[in-house]
């Protein structure tokens, strides 16, 4: 692995709130990997979550740029933002965001449908993923009717059904007893690594951490390779 599949030059992130400057990241220069598992830690508050938006597309640096596979996507449109997103990122987040009432198997399938795949083709592929993460038996159950374990398996299962580049992933542990919590990190990391995937994870759990290839630590909006 020598090729940057992601990276961040002198990132800037910004915010106002009435005559209030708040800095909320401070010219971060990081850089990922293809098949690259790491982690980021930092108390509460530290900017973790505004970096991942930012990496992801779902927010505009204030300055400096965000590289995916070479393209400063800081200056896309929301089209062409939206599109990266489609195609090559995945989000897994910490409440995984289903949709109530559709079944586990046609939340997976959804990411198809948006793409125009057909019927037939989304329903296998789905299918596929969903007895990849352990859930062959609940394919048509309902997002109340499974476990939160269940559930972030099901947010998994959709965030990696168009196999993207890029998996980011939001506290994906959070909610989750230490068991499960165990589970998930080792679905993470075996599907991501089977797959060449780049998996960037924003956690508090040391666990997870423990588990990626470089762990990285963000404090005030700056990030580090040591914790502080």
């Amino acid at each position: 692995m020598t090729e940057n599949i992601m990276e961040t030059q002198s990132l800037v992130k910004k915010y106002v709130s009435g005559s209030t400057e708040i800095l909320a990241l401070r010219n971060i220069d990081f850089a990922a990997k293809k098949g690259e598992f790491i982690a980021i830690m930092g108390p509460s508050g530290s900017g973790k979550s505004t970096f991942l938006n930012v990496l992801g597309g779902l927010d505009a640096p204030s300055f400096g740029k965000v590289l995916v596979e070479g393209r400063d996507i800081s200056k896309y449109t929301e089209e062409q933002v939206s599109r990266l997103r489609r195609e090559t990122i995945g989000s897994i987040f910490q409440s995984q965001d289903l949709f109530p009432a559709l079944t586990a198997l046609e939340n997976v399938e959804f990411p198809l449908l948006l793409a125009g795949a057909e019927p037939r083709a989304r329903q296998e592929a789905a299918k596929n993923m969903l007895e990849r993460v352990g859930l062959a038996d609940r394919m048509e159950y309902l997002p109340e009717e499974l476990s939160g374990g269940q559930r972030q398996r099901v947010g998994i299962a959709r965030a990696l059904i168009r196999m993207p580049s890029i998996v980011l992933a939001d506290e994906p542990t959070g909610q989750l007893d230490t068991a499960t919590s165990r589970e998930i990190v080792d679905l993470l990391a075996s599907l991501v690594g089977s797959s060449g995937m780049t998996l960037i994870v924003v956690t508090h759990d040391s666990k997870v951490a423990d588990r990626a290839d470089r762990a990285l630590f963000m404090r005030d909006g700056a990030l580090s390779k040591e914790a502080v």
